[in-house]
Formats: C-alpha cells, sequence, structure tokens
C-alpha cells in the first residue's frame, strides 16, 4: 500500500493517478480517517504523560484528601485512554482497509489510458508464420491428437479442467525444465512452492481472497486459499523480516499450480488452454533495494523475451497502459505471443512482469537495513517465466502441420524425447 502520509501530502496526484488507473477508491477518507487517528494518538499521548505524572505524584507523603484527590484523577485518566483505544480500535482497521484500495503510483513513463487495447507496443520479435493450409486452432489439434480431454475434466472437476495426456504431459514437463535451466543459468534460486496461503499474504501481495470479485478459491475455516500464482508465495517468504543489503538482489523463481476463478472470464479469446482454472506456472519474483528495481524489471523482460526467443514463437512487447495494469504494479510489460487458431491470427498475452516497487513490501512488512542505519521497504518484482497452458497453446498452433501433427521446438526436443508428435 501506500505511505498514509504520502496519500495526505500529495492528494490530487494520488486522485489522478485512480482516475487514471480506471479504478474505485476513496483518497479523501483516507487522510480523513489518518488525520483522526493522529489526532487521537496526540491526544492519548497527553493522556499517559498525565498518567505519568499522576503516578510520580501518588509515591509523595499526602494527606487522605490529597492522595484520594489523585486516585479519583488517575480513575477518570484511565477511562479517558480506554475510550481512546476504543476510537483507535475502529479507526485503524477502517484506514488499513481504505488505504489498501488505493493503487500503486504509475510509472510516469506508462501510457495512460483504460482499456488493455490501449496498450503501447514497444517491441516486436519474430514474423508470424505464413501457413500454406487453414491453421487450427490448439483445441482441435490437441483433441485430435489425443493430448487433451475436456469433457471429461468438466465431468470430473467442473468447467475450464482438463485432463493433459500422452505425449502433452512431456511436453509440459519440458517446458517448465526449459524455463528452471534458463533462470538457473540467469542466477535465481530455484523453489517449489505451497499451493496454499494464508489470506493475510494473499492481500499483502494484492489479491482480494474473497467476495465476488475474488479470483482465488478460498478455503471455507481455514483462513487460506489456493495460490493464483507463486508471486503469492514468494512474495510472503520474507513477511516481517529485514534483510541483510549486501544480499540484496534476491533472485527467486518458483514452480506451482495455480488455481484461478476467473470470475466472469468468457468468450471466444478464452477458449481451450488460455483461461482455465488451474495451470502450472514457473514464476520469477526478486527483492532489491529501490535504485535497482528498474533496471532489474528490464533484466526480467529480457529473460522472458529469451524464453520465447528460444521457443521460436513471433511475439511482441507492450507496455502495459494505466488502466490495465493492476493496483500493485507501478509499471507492467506483457509479451503477447503470436496465435494462428485466436480468432484468425492473433497476439495473446503469455507472459508479463512488474516492478512493484516497495506497495507489496509496505503490507507484507519486508524491509533491509540501509547504510544510514534506517530500516527501510524494500521493492519488490515478478514476472512469468513460463505460464505451461499458454506456452503449449502457442507451440501447438506456431508448429502445427498439415497432417496434423505438431513438430517440437528444437530447444524442448532434448527435454521431450521426441521431435513431433503424430497421431497415434
Amino acid at each position: 500500500m501506500l505511505d498514509y502520509k504520502f496519500i495526505k501530502d500529495n492528494l490530487d496526484a494520488v486522485k489522478k493517478n485512480i482516475a487514471d488507473r480506471n479504478m474505485n477508491a476513496d483518497a479523501d477518507i483516507v487522510v480523513k480517517l489518518y488525520d483522526q487517528r493522529a489526532e487521537l494518538v496526540t491526544k492519548k499521548q497527553a493522556l499517559q504523560e498525565k498518567r505519568n505524572a499522576n503516578a510520580q505524584g501518588m509515591k509523595q507523603k499526602l494527606d487522605d484528601a490529597k492522595r484520594a484527590e489523585l486516585v479519583e484523577e488517575g480513575r477518570k485518566i484511565k477511562e479517558e485512554i480506554a475510550a481512546v483505544d476504543k476510537e483507535l480500535a475502529e479507526i485503524e482497521p477502517a484506514l488499513d482497509e481504505a488505504a489498501r484500495k488505493i493503487p500503486n503510483m504509475a510509472s510516469p513513463k506508462a501510457p495512460i489510458g483504460k482499456l488493455d487495447t490501449e496498450n503501447l507496443e514497444v517491441k516486436k520479435v519474430g514474423t508470424p508464420r505464413k501457413f500454406e493450409f487453414k491453421p487450427k486452432d490448439h483445441v482441435e489439434l490437441m483433441e485430435a491428437l489425443d493430448l487433451i480431454d475436456f469433457e471429461r475434466g468438466t465431468k470430473v472437476s467442473g468447467q475450464k479442467f482438463y485432463y493433459l495426456k500422452n505425449d502433452a504431459v512431456f511436453l509440459e514437463q519440458a517446458l517448465i525444465q526449459y524455463a528452471l535451466n534458463t533462470l538457473r543459468k540467469h542466477g535465481f534460486t530455484p523453489f517449489i512452492t505451497p499451493d496454499v496461503a494464508r489470506e493475510e499474504v494473499l492481500k499483502g501481495i494484492g489479491f482480494n481472497p474473497r467476495g465476488n470479485e475474488s479470483n482465488v478459491y478460498s478455503i471455507e475455516e481455514e483462513g487460506t486459499c489456493l495460490v493464483a500464482t507463486a508471486e503469492i508465495t514468494l512474495g510472503g517468504y520474507h513477511s516481517n523480516e529485514i534483510l541483510d543489503k549486501s544480499k540484496l538482489p534476491l533472485y527467486y523463481c518458483g514452480l506451482s499450480h495455480c488455481f484461478r476463478r476467473e470470475a466472469g472470464a468468457a468468450g471466444q479469446f478464452s477458449k481451450g488452454l488460455y483461461r482455465v482454472h488451474q495451470f502450472d506456472k514457473v514464476e520469477m519474483f526478486v527483492y532489491c533495494v529501490p535504485e535497482q528495481s528498474d533496471e532489474i524489471h528490464e533484466k526480467l523482460r529480457l529473460i522472458e523475451e529469451e524464453i520465447f526467443e528460444g521457443l521460436g514463437i513471433p511475439f511482441h512487447v507492450v507496455d502495459t497502459c494505466t488502466g490495465d495494469l493492476g493496483a500493485p504494479a507501478y509499471r507492467k510489460w506483457d509479451l503477447e505471443a503470436w496465435m494462428p487458431g485466436r480468432n484468425g491470427g492473433e497476439y495473446g498475452e503469455v507472459t508479463s512482469t512488474s516492478n512493484c516497487t516497495d506497495y507489496q513490501a509496505r503490507r507484507l512488512n519486508v524491509r533491509f537495513k540501509d547504510d544510514d542505519g534506517k530500516n527501510k521497504y524494500v521493492h519488490m518484482l515478478n514476472g512469468t517465466a513460463i505460464a505451461v497452458g499458454r506456452a503449449m497453446l502457442a507451440i501447438i498452433e506456431n508448429y502445427q502441420n498439415e497432417d496434423g501433427s505438431i513438430t517440437i521446438p528444437e530447444v524442448l526436443v532434448p527435454l521431450c524425447g521426441f521431435d513431433k508428435i503424430v497421431k497415434k
């Protein structure tokens, strides 16, 4: 979240940022509650001083009348402090809740816009393949090759679940290994993370654990949720810790299952593997000092580009507009791969990388001791190395052959153990 004092001191800029992001949040109520809390804290401090003076007076030699007077005064002070504490107990959670709705400040370099159609293309890599036949979408190809079973996935688990089968199982594992090998080369520490996280960790990262707009599955009566990304578990890894500055930046990557309700998501662009309730993903996560985060953000994007260039998938990079950033992100780049079966051929998002500055760190209380001896909040960044379902989708559609077979990208052949998927 943003610092309360920052919101108060930069109220107009914060309001403009909320409007630019096309979000609903009340900065005025945050300032009002912040001022009320400050007044109560000041009042409490004054009462505590009176209480201390009263206690010192009780230590003196006093006649009975004076002692009784001080006892009565002490009783009244105690009641006043209790009343202030009660007001603070009501105001502080209200202030916290209101402040959590305020999005991070967007980078001045982020394009201003409300919809993803206003994202700015900054780079294009590769040329979409010109097919000598009409390309099929990945669902038709995979079902014909017996690689996936949506029908039984729906029967057993519900809509948007599926069984991955036969050579697609090895293709998925190869994509995961390929991503992990790439990140190992770049010095990342690998994790296999838990698939469950506490609600307070999700709130810290910026996910809403409950309500109609929540995109995560809550576990009833446990105060926990299934994770939507390893960003949650890697971000919570150092919560309430003070990190050693000399060891920063920390480069982590996590393999996890990801579970998303995808509330309201439907339509042709959500077809097949593009938008599902469960998938595997390798996520990058970095803790760093503030002055490093812009440079590291670019590094994460270049790693994502390296991964998809290696796969031979055409893609472009977009600088995400303010309305499509999401609350925690200061700046975000999306990598969108060419998908021949998507509406006759279109780009679709396969990775993103966000610099969240200290927005998540402030919520999760992750700090470092700076050279001046003061504890300061780290900057936290995340980025997708491989979201397996969408990467597989892009491979199958781009590498399809006229006979319905799928050629395996060269970098994956040693990991798959075969160079083509053919009908059995």
